[in-house]
């Protein structure tokens, strides 16, 4: 068995093409552009590049974007100073903070300083508990383009067994409760996990979310199970490093039903459920109906 490659570039062009139609429909019906705000703080040259390519995504689907980059020695009362003044700008629908922030601030701070409503990574603390009690929140974008291509590939998700390796609270946790939610029997895996191998062999579907490289391997993999590879992990290549999942994606190809590769499956939808997000708050805010498929 090969299994299918669930092509992540090719599914997040198909969710900013309909966050795309969906920015043109509220300009036409209502004469309002989402707005998306970025804050960077500090000069990390991975948030640089994520956060220009950010700005360019938002601009290419039709969106405002307003980006605000601050010195690393920027004061903690000067950067709540600015996420209350977008918190207060009716242009601006989503609020993005980049993390990680200098070790200076508070990020539980700052983050829980966001409107909820604008908190379009899902991180404060109020979405949090939206999220794990069953109710409409701004859901993480990483868990939420993991659970886009499940759907896609799998349909109906209810019944399945899922198994999440890894319990943080950017992935582990929330992808945990979106599967719950969509009725699977879920079960969360970390570092005290007895048996890890047994139990990542009983599951349908697969979330590797735990940042070591090429952990799992095929012979962990049940046949025919989906496995969303989350980890972007740089390991050495030679004199140059190269990008390689949580998963030993050779072996995991051979077993599985379907799976996501590293790079160019789950990392590409990450931006796209940002925007996404973004549509839903302005929608939100504004009592109008929320684009279709967009959320969880």
């Amino acid at each position: 068995m090969t299994a299918k490659i669930i092509d992540g570039k090719a599914f997040a062009a198909t969710v900013r093409a309909k966050v795309a139609t969906h920015v043109t429909r509220l300009k036409q019906d209502h004469g309002v552009t989402p707005g998306l705000a970025v804050v960077l703080v500090g000069d990390d040259p991975a948030s640089q590049i994520y956060v220009r390519s950010k700005g360019k995504m938002t601009a290419e689907v039709g969106m405002a974007s307003f980006e605000h980059r601050l010195d690393a020695e920027t004061s903690e009362a000067d950067l709540l100073a600015l996420i209350e003044k977008l918190n207060a700008d009716s242009a601006v629908h989503g609020i993005l903070v980049q993390l990680p922030l200098p070790d200076h601030l508070n990020s539980d701070l700052v983050i829980n300083a966001i409107n909820p409503a604008k908190d379009v990574d899902g991180f404060h603390i109020s979405n949090v508990g939206l999220l794990g009690t069953g109710q409409k929140s701004m859901v993480p974008c990483t868990p939420l383009g993991a659970l886009m291509m499940l759907r896609d590939h799998l349909g109906n998700l209810a019944g399945l067994e899922a198994v999440v390796i890894g319990r943080s609270n950017i992935v582990g946790k929330p992808m945990a409760q979106l599967l719950l939610n969509d009725s699977c029997t879920v079960t969360i895996c970390h570092s005290k996990t007895n048996d890890l191998q047994a139990v990542v062999r009983r599951a349908d579907i697969v979330i590797a979310a735990v940042g070591r490289p090429e952990m799992v391997p095929g012979d962990w993999i049940k046949p025919g199970a989906t496995v969303i590879d989350v980890g972007i992990n740089r390991v050495p290549n030679g004199e140059k490093t190269k990008l390689v999942g949580d998963c030993d994606f050779a072996s995991c190809v051979e077993v599985a039903g379907a799976i996501t590769p590293v790079p160019g499956g789950v990392g590409p939808m990450t931006i796209a459920c940002l925007l996404a997000n973004t549509v839903t708050a302005c929608c939100r805010a504004n009592g109008w109906a929320e684009p279709q498929g967009l959320t969880a």
